[in-house]
């Protein structure tokens, strides 16, 4: 199965200011990811070219890098999920930036199952949660995109689980 999924935001906010909180990623002091409500990204090197690592069970490597632009990245992890996902920054004008992120990736039957069930309401929630997270540091609101049933349940499953294997 072809899957492609973009996710889109406008922040109204320069793109130069935009960038510099994207160059948080995954540091100590990230502004992006929403590691309060999902598992923290991580790389093993750092965000550089070649640099694996990722979040929760799914990995990935850093394949293309342009600190004001985008970063890329190929899965290496769930096995069966081929392809690419990235976050791109682009001006729409002097005062206005779109932020992106876009998967393209092939999967096998099992893991098409797997998309169609559980990664692809997960992943949305966690980037509408990211991109909720750099328009309130510009905005000063409190977006929060609330979690429809479906994203309630797993959640609530997966953190079951890890509380089972906690304690085993």
């Amino acid at each position: 199965m072809r899957v492609i999924n973009i996710h889109t935001r406008q922040i109204n906010e320069p793109k130069e200011n935009v960038s510099k909180l994207f160059k948080t990623l995954a540091t100590s002091n990230d502004l992006i990811w929403p590691y309060e409500n999902w598992p923290a990204i991580r790389f093993k090197n750092g965000i550089s070219i070649g640099s694996k690592g990722g979040h929760g069970t799914i990995r990935y490597t850093i394949i293309d890098y342009s600190a004001d632009d985008f970063i890329k990245f190929e899965f290496s992890k769930p096995k069966g999920f081929v392809g690419t996902h990235e976050f791109r920054i682009k001006a729409t004008n002097n005062t206005s930036t779109e932020i992106s992120h876009e998967i393209t990736t092939v999967t096998t039957f099992k893991t098409a199952l797997l998309w169609v069930f559980v990664i692809r309401w997960l992943h949305d929630a966690l980037i509408e949660d990211a991109f909720d997270k750099v328009e309130n540091y510009f905005s000063g609101n409190h977006k929060k995109t609330k979690y429809n049933l479906w994203v309630k349940l797993l959640r609530e499953i997966y953190k079951r689980k890890a509380n089972t294997t906690k304690t085993a």
